[in-house]
This record gives structure tokens, C-alpha cells and sequence, in this order.
């Protein structure tokens, strides 16, 4: 049996295949070990996953989380999976990796992720070769729902939306710029309060004022994180992410501007990873 799991800040998303290709999933909290430590990693194992399958049935472990960028921390997640499963042979990884995997399987493409923030890779087929740097929502994340809601708080109370547009808004959320500075600098996680709004912009997304805002923030993306790799053109450029597949028709006009083929467009890497780690396909 082999276990897959993709972590973020908020969930881990847990998949187990068993040797007939069959698949089982199971959602806890997410873990991330640069805001938990080793004994709240533990206890999301034991309370939200371990009583859910046999741990003794698990040969293989293939985890790719969010804060897994250093030695240190991969250690850490890697060693407290290993003694709640001792049976299984245990591969921490960045969830950059997962999502390059997901996306080019055993082939060299480029892997772009555009949901609550954004990020791209060059893979070879087995290993990141080149990663875009990453500035987080505050100075980078273009494309992402976080740049989006960005966009779209910063024209609302300027005051620069079309009318109607503007008048949309207010009647969803009649929100005050002290509520939207409070859930920016005082509350938790600003980059996921920013990125909800982009579910405005999709419900309005045939209105020309926001169409323009979701191509021009791709633009970016792209003229920022895809063609800074010198094989652009050439290699299929994926994407993973809720932005990316809600907007992939806006996302492959981009595309076209720039010269880009795009191959697999997933919301979430599961479906290429458990293709990845397995012979059933």
C-alpha cells in the first residue's frame, strides 16, 4: 500500500493505493512545520488520519507539503511519519515538487501554480531544475487569487470599478475599508482573505472590467515566471491550481500571446500524483 499525501497551511489532501490500483482518500488539517511543531504534527496524524487505515499496511509514504523547502524540515515531517509508520519506506518533498510531478509526470515540462498564490518551476522529468523566485503576496504571487483580490480591494475603495461593477460589490459584501485593512494587518492568513474575492471575479467574469483584470494578472504571471525560462516555447507549460482551471479559458489567450502550449491544467495534483508513483494507468 502506498500513501500520498499534498499539504498545505490549511488541509492535507491523503490518498492510499492498494496493489489492484484502487484509491482511498482522506482529508485532515494542514501541516506545515515552519507555524507547528513536531508534537502538533503528531497529533493530526493520530486524531485525523492513523484511524482511518492500518499503518502497518503502508510500505511506501510520498509526501509533498507546504514549508518542506529546507533539509531541516523535511527531516522533521520525515521522522515523525516514519514513527507512526514503520513499515514504510518515507519521501518528504516541497509541494513545488509534488505539484511538478502531478503536472509533467516523468517528462520535462514547466509547472505553474496559480491558486491562493503562484509559483513555477522547469522539471526534467525527475528533478527541479530551475524555480521562479517567489515573493509572496505582499511583493509577487501574480496571477494568483491574493494578486486578483489585490486588484480588486485596491480599485473598489479608489473608487476605479465601472458602476455597475462597483454597485455589485456593495451589495455582496458592503464591506468597509476598516474591515478590509483588519482582515489584511490583524487577523490571520491576509493571502487567503485577499484570494476569496476572486470567486467575485469569476461569478462576474463575462463583465469586460474583470475579464481585463484576470488577463492582464495572467500577463503578468507569465511575463514574470514562465518566460524567464529559456525553453518556454518549446516545452508544454502546465498548471495546477483553482485559479488556473476556473480561468483556463483566459489563461490559454495568454498562453497564445506569448507562444506557450499548454498541456494539463488539474485543480489539485492528487489525480498526477497517485499516476506518478504508480504502474496503473
Amino acid at each position: 500500500m502506498i500513501l500520498i499525501a499534498d499539504s498545505g497551511s490549511t488541509k492535507t489532501d491523503w490518498c492510499t493505493v492498494d496493489e489492484q490500483g484502487q484509491t482511498k482518500t482522506i482529508q485532515s488539517i494542514g501541516i506545515n512545520p515552519y507555524y507547528m511543531n513536531e508534537a502538533g504534527i503528531k497529533e493530526v496524524l493520530d486524531k485525523e488520519l492513523i484511524p482511518f487505515l492500518n499503518p502497518e499496511t503502508i510500505k511506501e509514504i510520498h509526501y509533498y507539503g507546504a514549508g518542506c523547502s529546507t533539509e531541516q524540515k523535511c527531516g522533521l515531517v520525515g521522522s515523525i511519519l516514519q514513527d507512526s509508520f514503520k513499515n514504510a519506506a518515507v519521501e518528504v518533498n516541497h509541494d513545488m515538487l509534488g505539484a511538478a510531478r502531478a503536472l509533467c509526470d516523468h517528462k520535462p515540462g514547466i509547472a505553474c501554480i496559480l491558486g491562493t498564490g503562484s509559483n513555477s518551476c522547469s522539471f526534467n522529468g525527475k528533478e527541479i531544475t530551475e524555480n521562479a523566485i517567489s515573493l509572496g503576496y505582499l511583493l509577487g504571487d501574480e496571477g494568483s487569487g491574493a494578486y486578483l483580490g489585490k486588484k480588486l480591494l485596491t480599485d473598489y475603495f479608489h473608487g476605479r470599478m465601472p458602476q455597475n461593477i462597483q454597485q455589485f460589490f456593495h451589495n455582496e459584501y458592503n464591506l468597509s475599508l476598516e474591515t478590509a485593512l483588519d482582515n489584511m494587518y490583524n487577523k490571520p492568513k491576509p493571502n487567503r482573505y485577499l484570494a476569496s474575492f476572486s470567486k467575485f471575479i469569476s461569478k462576474y467574469r463575462e463583465e469586460e472590467y474583470l475579464k481585463e483584470m484576470v488577463l492582464n494578472s495572467f500577463d503578468d504571471f507569465f511575463r514574470i515566471s514562465v518566460s524567464k525560462y529559456k525553453d518556454y516555447k518549446t516545452l508544454d507549460v502546465n498548471f495546477l491550481g483553482s485559479v488556473a482551471y476556473y480561468f483556463s479559458d483566459l489563461l490559454r489567450i495568454t498562453a497564445g500571446k506569448y507562444g506557450v502550449t499548454i498541456g494539463n491544467i488539474y485543480r489539485s495534483p492528487m489525480e498526477g500524483l497517485v499516476l506518478y508513483h504508480t504502474d496503473f494507468q
